[in-house]
C-alpha cells in the first residue's frame, strides 16, 4: 500500500473530531478522517430539543442489548450514535465531568499515571468556551461553547426549591469544587444551537487541505503487517480497498465500536476469536471486556396544568415553537428538555455523589417512558460508580453482524440496591411541598408499589433504560486485562492507539462527553509527541488535606 496520509482516524465522534481539529492544525501532516455515518445537515442535530427525537434511532446504529439475566431477561434499545460528532450531535447537551476522585482513581486504582484531576484538568479547560464561568475550573477560549439553559420553565425553580427541601444543597456550579447538590446543568451550546464535537471542532479545521473526511464510510478491519498497524480496509460498493498511513491509525469509535473494530481485525481474545472465525492477529484477552454503563430508573408524574413542554406537541404549536426559534431564538426550541439535576448519595459512606438526576420537562421524551395523555415531567435517576462488568463480543465474522452487547446491568447486587435506593430519593424529591402547585400525581412508579421489595425490583426490571454513557472496553493500564497503555499505544500493535471513552479503566460519575473530549485533547498532544500541560494547582488548597474531599 502506497501512504496517502499520515495519521487515519477511525470515527468522528466527539474524540475523533478534536484529533481531527488538533492534528490538522499542522499543515504539514496529512490525515484521514473516516466515519460510518452519515453529515450531521438536518436541523434537528442543531436545535437543542431536537434531542427528543434522537433517542428514538435517528442517526443510530439500531443496536440492543442481548438479554440482561440480571433484569429479568430483558432487552434493553442501546442507541450507539452514527452521525459526525458522534454521541456530542444526539446526546442532552449536559456538559458535566464527573467528580475529581474519579480520576484520581485512574491513576492510583488503575496505574494510569499522569491521567488524575490535576494532570487532565487543564485539557477541559482548553476544550471548552464557557459563557459564564472562567476561573481555576473553566476555560473561556476553548472551541466548545458551554452556557447556562435557556429554556427551563417555572417547574424547573419549583424542583430545585424540591431538592433543598430533601436536604440537597444548592449548587451553581456541578463541575467546580464540589460535585454534590442540586442547580442548573451547563449545556454543550453556543448561540442558542448544539455545540456538537463536530460543529465546534471538525467544521472549523475542514476547510484545511491537509484533512479529508469520508463520512458514510464503514472500515471493516485495521490492516497489521509484521506486528503494526499500515492502514485501514474498507468497502466500496461491492469492492474492497486498503488505505495506508505512515505513522499511526488512531481509533475513536466509541466504546462498542473500537472493541468491535478491533475484535474484526483479530485483536482481541484468541478463544472468542476463533468461535467466529476470525483470524487471530494478535491475543489481547481485554479488548471488549470491562464494560461499564450507567443505568436509569424513572419517576414520571402529571402535571397540574401546561408546566411542561409536553404543552407543545400539537401540531400548530410546533409550527409556533419552530417559528419562535427562527425568529428569536427563544422559546420551547432552545430547550435540551434535561436542563437542571443534581449528584446525590445513595451510599450514606460513599467517598463521592454516587446518584445523578436529570430532570426531564416532558413525559415520554425517550425511548420506552411513555407519554402522557396530559403533561408529565420525568426524573431519572441513576447510580453513577456500578460494580458491574460487561462485554463487547463478535456476534459473527461478518461485519454487517451487530455486536452482542452485555452491559451485565445489576451482576452485582450492590448495583441493584443502590439503583432502587436513588429511585426512592428521586420519588421523595418530587414529593416536596415546592412541587406541590405543579404535580398532580405520581404515575410511576405508583402509589401501589409501597415499601414491597418485590414490585420494587419488577418496575426497575420493566422501566430501567440505558443512561447511553459506555465506557471501558479497551481499558487503560498495565495488567493483563488493560488495552492501551497511558500513551493510549494498544499493547503489542505498533501504530495504533485508542483515543475514545473505551479507554477509561473506570467510569467517571456523571455524563460522559465532556470526558471524552478531554480525552481527545490528551490524545491529540501524545499522539504529537507533545509535553502534557502542566497539571493544575489551586489556590485555596494549602490548608487542607484534599481538596475535593465531598463530605
Amino acid at each position: 500500500m502506497s501512504a496517502q496520509f499520515d495519521y487515519i482516524i477511525v470515527g468522528a465522534g466527539p474524540a475523533g473530531c478534536v484529533l481531527a481539529s488538533r492534528l490538522s492544525e499542522d499543515p504539514d501532516v496529512k490525515l484521514l478522517l473516516l466515519e460510518a455515518g452519515g453529515r450531521d445537515s438536518n436541523f434537528l442535530f442543531h436545535w437543542p430539543a431536537g434531542f427528543a427525537r434522537m433517542t428514538k434511532g435517528i442517526a443510530s446504529w439500531g443496536w440492543s442489548t442481548v438479554p440482561q439475566r440480571h433484569m429479568q431477561g430483558r432487552v434493553l434499545w442501546y442507541t450507539q450514535a452514527k452521525v459526525l460528532g458522534g454521541g456530542s450531535t444526539i446526546n442532552a447537551q449536559i456538559y458535566t465531568r464527573g467528580n475529581a476522585l474519579d480520576y484520581d482513581a485512574w491513576r492510583d486504582e488503575a496505574g494510569c499515571e499522569g491521567w488524575g484531576y490535576r494532570d487532565l484538568l487543564p485539557y477541559f479547560k482548553r476544550a471548552e468556551g464557557n459563557q459564564r464561568f472562567d476561573d481555576e475550573f473553566h476555560g473561556a477560549d476553548g472551541p466548545l461553547g458551554v452556557a447556562m439553559p435557556r429554556g427551563a420553565l417555572p417547574i424547573c425553580d419549583a424542583f430545585i426549591r424540591a431538592g433543598q427541601q430533601a436536604g440537597l444543597p444548592y449548587n451553581p456550579d456541578f463541575n467546580g469544587r464540589y460535585q454534590r447538590g442540586i442547580g442548573y446543568y451547563q449545556l454543550t451550546q453556543r448561540d442558542a444551537r448544539r455545540s456538537s464535537a463536530a460543529a465546534a471542532f471538525l467544521r472549523p479545521a475542514m476547510p484545511r487541505p491537509n484533512l479529508t473526511v469520508m463520512s458514510g464510510t464503514e472500515v471493516r478491519r485495521i490492516v497489521v503487517e509484521r506486528g503494526r498497524a499500515t492502514g485501514i480496509e474498507v468497502r466500496e460498493g461491492t469492492a474492497l480497498r486498503r488505505i495506508a498511513c505512515d505513522r499511526e491509525v488512531l481509533v475513536s469509535s466509541g466504546a462498542i465500536g473500537s472493541p468491535r473494530l478491533l475484535l474484526l481485525s483479530g485483536i482481541g481474545p484468541a478463544r472468542h476469536l476463533g468461535s467466529v472465525g476470525v483470524k487471530v492477529v494478535h491475543d489481547l484477552p481485554g479488548v471488549g471486556e470491562n464494560l461499564q454503563d450507567h443505568v436509569d430508573l424513572c419517576v414520571l408524574c402529571e402535571c397540574s396544568g401546561d408546566h411542561s413542554y409536553d404543552r407543545v406537541q400539537r401540531p400548530h404549536r410546533m409550527v409556533a415553537a419552530g417559528l419562535q426559534y427562527i425568529l428569536f431564538k427563544t422559546g420551547p426550541v432552545v430547550s435540551s428538555l434535561f436542563e437542571m439535576g443534581g449528584f446525590w448519595y445513595a451510599d450514606p459512606a460513599a467517598r463521592s455523589p454516587d446518584i445523578q438526576f436529570h430532570f426531564g420537562q416532558g413525559s415520554g421524551i425517550e425511548t420506552g417512558i411513555a407519554r402522557l395523555q396530559n403533561p408529565g415531567v420525568t426524573l431519572n435517576t441513576a447510580f453513577v460508580r456500578p460494580r458491574s462488568r460487561g462485554s463487547v463480543r463478535l456476534r459473527s465474522a461478518d461485519p454487517a453482524d451487530a455486536p452482542l452487547i452485555d452491559p451485565n446491568y445489576w451482576a452485582d447486587p450492590y448495583d441493584l440496591e443502590m439503583s432502587l435506593r436513588g429511585l426512592e430519593l428521586g420519588r421523595e424529591i418530587m414529593a416536596q411541598p415546592a412541587l406541590a402547585p405543579f404535580l398532580k400525581r405520581e404515575v410511576l412508579p405508583g402509589a401501589d408499589i409501597g415499601n414491597n421489595p418485590s414490585k420494587a425490583f419488577d418496575y426497575a426490571c420493566r422501566m430501567a433504560k440505558t443512561d447511553h454513557h459506555p465506557v471501558g472496553t479497551c481499558k487503560m493500564g498495565h495488567d493483563a486485562m488493560s488495552v492501551v497503555a497511558v500513551d493510549l499505544k494498544v499493547h503489542g500493535i505498533d501504530g495504533l492507539r485508542v483515543c475514545d471513552s473505551s479507554i477509561m479503566p473506570l467510569i467517571n460519575s456523571s455524563n460522559t462527553n465532556a470526558p471524552t473530549i478531554m480525552i481527545g485533547e490528551k490524545a491529540a498532544d501524545l499522539a504529537r509527541g507533545r509535553p502534557a500541560l502542566p497539571a493544575a494547582m489551586f489556590s485555596w488548597e494549602r490548608n487542607e488535606p484534599h481538596p475535593f474531599a465531598e463530605a
